[in-house]
């Protein structure tokens, strides 16, 4: 069943191929209308165009988020191919950014897609950030994870982040701007494990299909927050075990002493 014009307010101003285009969307009460026209006007910043940022950023330009930004310094290898889903083939050789900036525009060449060719650091981000209104950290290190994480807190941007190895994944909110009880992400890891003791999936590898799901996920928790629907994952830490078919959340407590969120 698609929606006709009749159905969405005109005033919204959704030319016809809008309408068919995400009719499934607007056929929702949650969101209607009101709520794509909302998606139209958010600005989204990815970090990483690798195997989460790749479902991630497809899914936001397929739901008709209007802007969103692309962050990675890296070109495409053929190691990549068995995760990263943004990139082919012919992508070999190519920045991530124009990769994945072609594909999302592939899907929907109404949504901008702006390229960020550069690996971030202090100053980038806290420049960066305060463009958007949301930010998705698909990073593969622990320095540029603390590095979006702390400009989050200080920018006062909702960040989504998600992070996967081997056969698990985790995926939480943060907003400690928005409410007391809301942790950042230092009140959940204070410090960054010593090298060598968290391994990358470089190093212990990753099943390809985890970082599809881990990925869509984010991009639900990250239209969610867009749009206020259902129950943010703000305090809360979601896990999942490929393995044992498993999904648990556990609570994270804010840090009353978190030397970045606790004067907030």
């Amino acid at each position: 069943m698609a929606a006709s014009s009749s159905d969405v307010s005109l005033d919204l101003e959704f030319s016809e191929a809008e309408i068919q285009r995400y009719s499934r969307h607007i056929l929702l009460p949650e969101i209607g209308g009101t709520g794509q026209a909302a998606l139209g006007r958010a600005r989204v910043l990815v970090v990483g165009a690798g195997g989460l940022g790749s479902p991630l950023l497809l899914y936001l330009a397929a739901s008709g988020v209007g802007t969103i930004g692309i962050v990675d310094d890296d070109h495409v290898e053929l190691s990549n191919l068995q995760r990263q889903i943004a990139h082919g083939m012919g992508s070999l050789g190519v920045a991530k950014t124009t990769s994945a900036a072609a594909a999302a525009r592939a899907i929907n060449p109404g949504v901008e897609i702006v390229e960020h060719r550069l690996r971030l650091t202090a100053p980038e981000a806290e420049a960066l950030i305060p463009d958007y209104d949301i930010v998705c950290d698909g990073s593969d290190n622990f320095a540029t994870r603390y590095l979006v994480a702390d400009a989050c807190v200080r920018a006062r941007r909702v960040l989504v982040s998600a992070a996967v190895l081997r056969f698990e994944g985790q995926l939480s909110v943060f907003k400690p701007h928005a409410g007391h009880d809301g942790p950042c992400y230092r009140c959940l890891y204070p410090e960054a494990p010593p090298a060598g003791l968290s391994p990358s999936c470089a190093e212990a590898g990753v099943l390809g299909a985890v970082t599809g799901v881990m990925g869509t996920l984010q991009a639900t928790e990250t239209i969610k927050e867009i749009l206020g629907l259902g129950e943010s994952l703000s305090g809360r830490l979601l896990l999942w075990d490929a393995l044992a078919t498993r999904f648990r959340t556990i609570r994270v407590p804010r840090d009353p002493h978190c030397p970045v969120c606790s004067a907030l």
